[in-house]
């Protein structure tokens, strides 16, 4: 049986694997670049990037069922 989230749980786990896309991707930019004028920019939309997906990962553990 279905959980009453299920729809909002799956929209949140796209969105959390968009957003870990997206910080690999700096991630990535910075590994090229490490010493580049934007490197600090880079971490810190990483590190932005990552505490989104930590919080989106919260809301999908608190939105499961605990049958």
């Amino acid at each position: 049986m279905g959980g009453t989230y299920d729809p909002i749980i799956e929209r949140l786990a796209a969105l959390e694997e968009e957003i870990g896309d997206l910080a690999y991707d700096r991630l990535r930019a910075l590994a090229a670049d490490p010493d580049g004028d934007g490197a600090a920019t880079v971490k810190a939309e990483e590190r932005r990037l990552l505490q989104a997906r930590r919080a989106i990962s919260k809301a999908i553990n608190a939105l499961r069922d605990r049958d």
